[in-house]
């Protein structure tokens, strides 16, 4: 039986196991669209790069450090694809580049890709205990924490420690976190480290403060921290619902627990398209650049929970503390 994707009973939508059968559609990568945006991202970024080292005005030292941030953010989703195995699966070539590239942005392969699936799997879940995600709970549950663990919980959904996310998720999280919990399972957090620290010293001696800050420290602290930012809005923002274990299915938690975060063209770009995110959340095997022609051609991805980056929006995601139960709607405070 051939799925249709056009929708062919007047006023029907598609829900759970149909509708992501009829995403696969779109589940399909095109190669050399793949290795294109691969391979000219990774030449603009290192050219990027090298524009912090020019002599020029400070202020054109900080536009290159900006726009290696925002190449970094689009590597990364490019980089997020290909763990997800919707890219360039069968690669050898690309499983160097983007290994390497893991490093690099001090996301190594071992725990970005274990706490990654955790978070697909347990998306919008109130059991969910934070791995891979921020934790979130209900009402009744923090009305009974001890003091501490309010603290604790609070600190975890910050908006310092989202911004901050170089030191408090990467370097941290990412790094520190596991070498001491495994360190057999996660060596490339020693590597990642010991690399960063090497090239940020190498760059100090030979380019001075001010090099190590437009050329590395900043680059790493926008991208990182604006990063963040954008997975703590995919699923942290004043529509998005949850649900206990018994209560929970997968796609409707892509639908209604998941941002389709707008943006414009020129954004859209520089964060390969992630922010359709609940399209990405239907089916994690669609490539970045046929996200938006997924959610173009299925009416049941074409009304979305939104959020945007209006300072507005961001505020009010931001604002969000715990889920209230008798509400059905996540609460600025308690």
């Amino acid at each position: 039986m051939t799925i249709n994707n056009n929708v062919s009973e007047p006023n029907r939508l598609r829900t759970g196991k149909e509708l992501i059968l009829a995403s696969k559609e779109y589940a399909n990568e095109i190669p050399e669209r793949s290795w294109y945006c691969t391979l000219s991202t990774l030449l603009f970024l290192i050219l990027a790069f090298a524009g912090t080292y020019i002599n020029f005005h400070w202020t054109l030292t900080l536009g290159f450090s900006l726009l290696s941030a925002l190449l970094i953010v689009r590597f990364f989703v490019i980089f997020h694809d290909y763990q997800h195995g919707a890219i360039l699966r069968k690669s050898k070539l690309a499983k160097i580049i983007m290994t390497i590239f893991g490093v690099f942005v001090m996301s190594p392969a071992s725990i970005w890709k274990r706490t990654h699936d955790h978070h697909h799997h347990h998306n919008s879940k109130l059991s969910n205990n934070g791995v891979g995600s921020y934790p979130l709970l209900c009402k009744e549950k923090y009305l009974k924490l001890t003091q501490s663990e309010r603290y604790i919980y609070l600190a975890k959904r910050h908006p310092l420690t989202i911004f901050f996310g170089y030191f408090t998720l990467f370097i941290f999280d990412f790094n520190i976190k596991p070498i001491f919990k495994s360190f057999s399972n996660h060596w490339d957090s020693l590597v990642a480290l010991l690399f960063h620290f090497t090239v940020a010293w190498l760059i100090y001696s030979y380019a001075g403060m001010h090099g190590l800050i437009f050329s590395w420290i900043l680059p790493f602290f926008i991208a990182h921290g604006f990063g963040a930012y954008l997975f703590y809005a995919q699923h942290n923002f004043p529509e998005a619902s949850f649900e206990q274990n018994m209560d929970w299915s997968y796609s409707n938690a892509a639908l209604n627990s998941t941002s389709y975060l707008v943006m414009g063209t020129t954004m859209n770009w520089f964060t390969g398209n992630i922010g359709y995110h609940h399209v990405h959340h239907i089916n994690h095997r669609i490539p970045f650049y046929r996200l938006k022609e997924a959610m173009k051609g299925m009416p049941e991805l074409q009304n979305p929970k939104t959020t945007t980056l209006h300072p507005r929006d961001i505020i009010n995601c931001l604002k969000l503390k715990v889920w209230d139960s008798e509400k059905k709607q996540m609460v600025t405070s308690v």
